[in-house]
């Protein structure tokens, strides 16, 4: 049986590369995958060991608002205290904060995130051991600046040179005075890395005098565990510290834990081809049964048993998911290789090292590979050991029996209605618990559609058969009649674009209706004609809002500061702004009181906020900062809540004055004249052209907010590729079978007068059929996902209302035609090909 089995894969290498392909493409992702973060792992954890080599205590100091009001960090005095310690050999103290620098065109050096400003601190040799310097040296006064060595070639800046840098303000020119190399974590992640003097350094990130961290290292024999106890009795008990061995490990977990999303996003895309790749299995070993009928039946005839009948086609199936595992997981090694690559292209360094090649990718593409494809090719496998010997007789392919399709049908429609009915009442409930209704209601009826698919193929494809008789006459009639003949295959074939549409069309639909709420955000609350804010996520400082109120052009002008009072026991966070402009700005509907109020030292609550904590007009609030400071506010307004604001509302001179460093968030601006290429190029100069500050009108406002939507439907469309590929391989497989099958009915048509250019019209439509009627599958089911995952939150974005995107619907109906038409034009050129008696005397 054995050697039948693999007499039959060598048999039919053609239809079989096509499962081939389906499979592999799911073990390369696997594979690749996990290749992929074990490389990178590897070599972050070498880099992180290395920059922690000599380092034997590592302390940091974040303290709490009313800590800092004594001490905002590390003193010189608690530096001094570390140093006289027994045991150490030298004390590295550092602050550092965001600083970014511009090329020659204006445009960010490096990775937004992990662009980063340090101080210069130099041991008694006048040398800083984290930086090794290529030319010049450290900056020693105000005025000058190092760079590392990556950042400074990108730029094209040389010692001597004017580098603008930008932090959370105005962008400052200095001294370029050396250019160094380094094992810091920024530079590793792709970032750049500015070094300031320490006291220029602590003016921007801190406060002069002090520092946010330091490091140890320890004199020859001394035991770290000993010295972190020492170092522990010295400094402010605000301050944390660890082991440098402890560090490297802890950041190692980080590694691993970023790279695990990471993990996660491949992976998915692996377990989607997988998924959808099962049917083309499927597909493919139900049709290669039904070409050997007769060979089977007199397998049966002459002895062979069920079992042997079963274990043949699962022989066959693991020598092909055998290969293709092989395959696969060459591919795979290729693909990390190329993810790697890409990941340097833009400009996200990637430390050098090795490609690790361990057991688990090879065992986990392997055991995927087979497994997979024997588990679809069990049920054709099953089938074909049913067939009775009796059918030698007969040349009629077995079909499916009556009550098969009904218990399929039955137990599709029970599927289906239950997870309509969790989809439902996830919708109505909200919230988490709702999603994971919806989550687990989704599962369960794309199972329910997938097993009732062949049954739905009639009703919908007679819907659009008349429009391809109407067009193509004959042919269209022909290929519409086709498509039903074989309604499991059809659905079969359908279900990979159902699938990847399903999950495209569901995140399209949730994101043209958040998008359309977020424009309506937009217009509705923001009167501004632009927001600033910083594209690095950082906060802007004072001095940046002090910057735009003297630009040119600017009507009105009120920050976002971020704040939070204590009020009756709890803390509700607050939004400091300019009073007089701040309505000016932004739309605020004020339901009683006024906002005039603001600027005599009072607070503005909005709707929910009042209710909730009992609060009206007129009450005067006992309030406590988060300096501990306590104070008495008296409430002028209640106002209908805005998105763009906190609930309460206070001066912004009032919560600086409680705070060690401002945090604002955003500044919106009004401008004479509004929105323009003067006005906004006015803006951008009053903060001297800082590449990090980004300066948005409305649609830029709107497509910030958008952005997770926008990620997320670019990763979907991604599935969609992969899906939109393993259809081909599954509509050219159909087809192909359809023609091998239908070889005597094609003679007959073309004696009767049909001639080659229909009969290729006719192949090609019956795949534009497959295909469209996939698609109608995913795109309905799709759209009733949206709609209930929307549900669930749309209690958090106002002004939401469901809206179905039918210009992406209509490109991905197109883009299934155009599949049917590419995945047919092989099998339709065979067809046309056929010797016309030849398929007339063809059984």
């Amino acid at each position: 049986m054995f050697r039948t089995a693999l007499r039959n894969v060598l048999a039919h290498k053609a239809r079989l590369l096509m499962t081939v392909l389906a499979v592999m493409l799911g073990v390369a992702f696997v594979s690749g995958t996990l290749v992929f973060t074990d490389t990178l792992g590897q070599a972050f954890r070498n880099q992180s060991a290395k920059s922690y080599d000599d380092v034997a205590v590592a302390v940091e100091m974040y303290p709490n608002p009313e800590q800092a009001r004594k001490a905002p960090g590390l003193s010189q005095k608690d530096v001094d205290k570390v140093a006289g310690l027994d045991g150490v050999a030298s004390v590295t103290p550092r602050v550092d904060g965001f600083a970014g620098v511009p090329d020659k065109n204006g445009k960010l050096i490096g990775v937004g995130w992990s662009n980063k400003g340090t101080n210069f601190a130099p041991g008694k040799d006048g040398k800083d051991r984290a930086y090794t310097f290529a030319t010049g040296a450290g900056p020693v006064r105000d005025g000058q600046v190092a760079l590392d060595k990556d950042t400074a070639d990108k730029g094209g800046y040389k010692v001597g040179d004017t580098v603008r840098v930008a932090t959370t303000g105005p962008v400052k020119e200095y001294e370029l005075s050396g250019v160094f190399t380094t094992e810091d974590g920024a530079v590793n992640a792709g970032g750049s890395l500015v070094v300031f003097d320490s006291s220029v350094a602590q003016q921007l990130y801190l406060k002069p005098g002090f520092y946010r961290s330091l490091t140890v290292t320890a004199a020859p024999g001394t035991n770290a565990d000993k010295l972190l106890d020492e170092v522990l009795k010295v400094v402010p008990k605000a301050a944390t510290a660890q082991t440098g061995e402890a560090l490297a490990e802890q950041q190692a977990k980080d590694i691993e834990a970023g790279l695990g999303a990471l993990n996660q996003v491949l992976l998915g895309f692996a377990g989607i081809a997988l998924f959808v790749g099962i049917f083309l299995i499927s597909n493919t070993f139900t049709m290669l049964v039904a070409q050997r009928t007769k060979e089977l039946a007199l397998m049966r005839a002459v002895g062979a048993s069920r079992k042997q009948i079963t274990r043949s086609v699962l022989a066959e199936a693991g020598l092909v998911g055998l290969a293709a595992s092989a395959v696969g997981y060459v591919f795979g090694i290729g693909l990390a290789v190329g993810l790697r690559s890409a990941m340097s292209a833009f400009e996200m360094k990637v430390p050098g090292g090795d490609l690790v090649l361990t057991a688990t990718p090879a065992v986990s593409a392997f055991a995927v590979g087979v497994l997979i494809t024997m588990l679809a090719a069990w049920l054709p496998g099953r089938r074909a050991a049913k067939i009775p010997p009796v059918a030698a007789m007969s040349s009629v392919h077995a079909t499916a029996s009556t009550k098969s399709l009904v218990v399929r049908n039955s137990i599709g429609a029970a599927l289906t209605a239950l997870g309509a009915v969790l989809i439902v009442l996830g919708a109505g409930q909200g919230g988490d618990e709702g999603r994971m209704l919806i989550a687990g209601g989704a599962f369960l009826t794309l199972m329910g559609v997938i097993v009732l698919i062949p049954f739905l193929s009639r009703p919908v494809i007679a819907v659009i058969r008349p429009l391809f008789v109407n067009v193509f006459g004959v042919s269209g009639k022909l290929a519409g009649l086709n498509a039903v003949r074989n309604p499991r295959r059809t659905g079969a074939t359908a279900s990979a674009l159902a699938i990847g549409l399903t999950l495209v069309t569901g995140l399209s639909v949730l994101g043209a209706t958040v998008g359309t709420a977020l424009d309506k955000a937009t217009t509705d609350q923001v009167k501004a004609d632009y927001m600033v804010s910083m594209a690095s996520g950082n906060s802007l400082s004072k001095e940046a809002l002090t910057a735009l109120e003297k630009a040119p052009g600017v009507t009105a002008i009120s920050p976002q500061q971020a704040g939070a009072l204590d009020i009756k026991g709890s803390y509700v966070s607050a939004s400091g702004v300019t009073p007089g402009d701040v309505e000016k700005v932004l739309k605020l509907t004020v339901v009683d009181g006024s906002l005039s109020s603001l600027g005599k030292g009072g607070i503005a609550v909005d709707e929910k906020t009042a209710t909730k904590r009992g609060l009206k007009v007129g009450d005067t609030v006992p309030v406590e900062y988060l300096d501990k400071q306590k104070g008495k506010l008296t409430v002028g307004a209640v106002f209908e809540p805005n998105e763009f604001l906190s609930p309460v509302l206070i001066d912004h001179k009032l919560v600086t004055a409680h705070e060690e460093r401002a945090e604002i968030r955003q500044i919106f601006v009004s401008t004479e004249g509004g929105a323009s290429a003067a006005n906004e190029r006015a803006l951008a100069k009053a903060m001297g052209d800082n590449p990090d500050i980004t300066v948005l009108d409305h649609k830029g406002i709107r497509d910030s907010f958008g952005g997770p939507i926008n990620l997320l439907l670019n990763i979907m469309y991604g599935l969609l590729g992969m899906a939109l590929i393993i259809a081909v391989l599954g509509v050219v497989n159909t087809l192909a079978m359809s023609v091998f099958e239908r070889q005597q009915e094609i003679g007959m048509l073309r004696a009767i007068g049909l001639d080659r250019r229909r009969v290729k019209r006719m192949v090609r439509l019956e795949a534009v059929v497959i295909s469209v009627f996939g698609a109608v599958v995913g795109i309905g089911l799709g759209s009733f996902l949206g709609w209930a995952i929307g549900e669930t939150i749309k209690e958090q974005i106002p002004g939401y209302a469901l809206v179905l995107p039918w210009d992406r619907i209509g490109i991905f109906l197109i883009l299934a035609a155009l599949v049917g038409v590419l995945a047919s034009l092989w099998p339709a050129r065979s067809a046309a090909k056929l010797n016309m008696l030849s398929a007339i005397k063809a059984e």
